[in-house]
């Protein structure tokens, strides 16, 4: 599903330049649910977007489904982004002006999806995350583990094959936390996916198929 090789990225030139991720090679098998470990600083987040294309490395390509994504320019790479790769968020990004189902719809409208069916997939969505009664709520009338699941609704509207989670628990509760685990537990099956996860949780990590560990820009472990 996923091929990285030499992927570096820097920020800054010259005495100012910082390397965040210092060249390395991963592959990631399709169906796979991969942990990210790692202190902060470690490049976690970085390699996150790198390898959903909000982030162009310095050097090194990232071919998702056979494709290098880096080829790809501007509408292309969007739209490649949009149908193929799923993004959770820690904070979850979620449009305050929004209902849940109105958030969850928002990346099918973006790619001229009809609003009925929209509407019909937002709906489906929401009741597999066990939202249905809370579809009209904005996220301020939600709870934080609410909103994580209208995020995880939304990643999900455009059927995905890749997960890219950001901590998805990293922000909620013991409980809300493990709700949410097994929440993609079961998504991770119905809905055939490949799953990178980046965590501080080890008991989320060992949980998963395989644990990465970065340490100053690279894999170690």
């Amino acid at each position: 599903m996923i091929e990285v090789q030499g992927l570096t990225k820097s920020f800054g030139s010259g005495d100012n330049r910082i390397d965040v991720l210092r060249g390395f090679d991963l592959r990631i098998a399709e169906g796979e649910r991969v942990a990210v470990i790692g202190a902060s600083g470690a490049g976690k987040t970085t390699l996150m977007h790198t390898l959903g294309g909000l982030d162009h490395p310095t050097t090194g390509t990232v071919r998702i489904q056979d494709e290098d994504i880096f080829s790809l320019r501007g509408a292309a790479l969007d739209a490649f982004r949009n149908r193929t790769i799923g993004f959770i968020f820690q904070f979850h990004q979620l449009l305050p002006e929004f209902s849940a189902l109105e958030n969850v719809m928002m990346p099918a409208l973006i790619a001229r999806t009809s609003q009925r069916d929209a509407t019909v997939r937002a709906e489906k969505l929401l009741g597999e995350v066990g939202l249905a009664h809370r579809i009209t709520h904005k996220p301020g009338e939600l709870s934080g583990g609410e909103q994580q699941r209208v995020a995880i609704a939304r990643a999900l509207i455009m059927s995905p094959r890749l997960l890219l989670a950001d901590e998805p628990t990293g922000n909620l509760d013991s409980g809300t936390s493990e709700e949410i685990v097994r929440l993609l537990d079961a998504l991770h099956r119905s809905h055939g996916l490949t799953m990178v996860i980046v965590t501080h949780s080890l008991g989320l990590a060992e949980r998963l198929d395989r644990l990465v560990r970065m340490e100053d820009g690279r894999i170690v472990e």
